[in-house]
Parts: C-alpha cells; sequence; structure tokens
C-alpha cells in the first residue's frame, strides 16, 4: 500500500478550494469504486487574475475557483 509523503503539494493545501476540490474528487473516486464502475473528467484553465477555474464533471459538474495564491507549488 502506498503511503502518504508530507512532499506531497497537493498535502499542503489543508483550506480553501483545493481542499475542498480534493475532498469532493476524493469522495467521486469511493463513491464510484463502491458502486463498481464511473467514468469522471476534470479540466482545468486560467481565468481572470491568474485564478484556476478547476470543472469536475461526474454526472453534474462541480466547478471550483482557486485563487493564485492558493497554488500548490
Amino acid at each position: 500500500m502506498a503511503e502518504a509523503k508530507d512532499d506531497y503539494p497537493f498535502q499542503q493545501a489543508r483550506s480553501g478550494q483545493v481542499r475542498e476540490a480534493l475532498d469532493r474528487l476524493e469522495g467521486l473516486v469511493v463513491d464510484g469504486l463502491k458502486h463498481g464502475f464511473f467514468e469522471y473528467s476534470i479540466a482545468c484553465e486560467i481565468a481572470n487574475g491568474g485564478k484556476r477555474k478547476l470543472v469536475i464533471r461526474a454526472g453534474k459538474s462541480h466547478i471550483f475557483t482557486i485563487p493564485e495564491d492558493e497554488v500548490p507549488h
């Protein structure tokens, strides 16, 4: 089993839109595994002011607007 490493950038996201998006994605994958099938898509584009518009399509769309300063490095 894979161990969590402290040097993964997404682990730095403890709050904000990045954390919400990652939590939603994790929940969708777990639900899909329980049902035994799923198909999702993820897209990202840069919007006004350097913000990232992240869209997870999973039956319905989940949209997250991530400020540039929240993007993990």
